[in-house]
């Protein structure tokens, strides 16, 4: 059924996987406060301050591609409320896909930290953020979805 609390996670879990594309995820000032760096999910921009001219610009926008895949498994697993047993494992590789956009984005961070500011870690933004909170509610969706399933199943025991 459409109307159970899981469906809430997932559609939040698509939610929160969508925001990761739009708000940044990481930001780096160097030590003279002259030049910054930030990590979106489309791009790593090395901007000068003073001028607001861009230095460097390198793409990443596999991070992107990662957070729509995840937010659009987590909208097909919505759809799959009929058979819990899938709709579970959809959310397992869900949680696959959001672990390794979280890696690269914790290895994009560093690589351009020891580059720019070794002497500083950068602070993680929204973006960031936005995963963990996505991961928090996939994990929570299938709590309720194996909930439903024993369920089920002790019902069809009964009779």
């Amino acid at each position: 059924m459409i109307q159970r609390v899981q469906t809430i996670f997932l559609f939040l879990v698509a939610v929160a996987m969508l925001l990761v594309t739009y708000f940044p995820i990481w930001s780096q000032v160097n030590t003279g406060q002259t030049e910054t760096m930030t990590l979106t999910a489309w791009y790593m921009t090395h901007l000068d301050v003073a001028n607001d001219t861009v230095i460097e610009e390198t793409g990443t926008f596999y991070i992107g591609a990662l957070a729509i895949l995840a937010a659009l498994i987590a909208l097909y697993s919505l759809s799959q409320f009929k058979t819990r047993t899938k709709q579970m494992f959809l959310n397992m590789i869900n949680s696959l896909v959001m672990v390794i956009n979280l890696g690269l984005i914790v290895y994009l961070t560093y690589s351009f930290n020891i580059d720019f500011n070794p002497t500083a870690s950068g602070a993680f933004m929204i973006g960031f953020y936005c995963i963990i909170v996505a991961m928090v509610f996939n994990i929570v969706a299938n709590r309720f979805i194996r909930k439903d399933e024993m369920l089920v199943k002790s019902v069809d025991r009964i009779r």
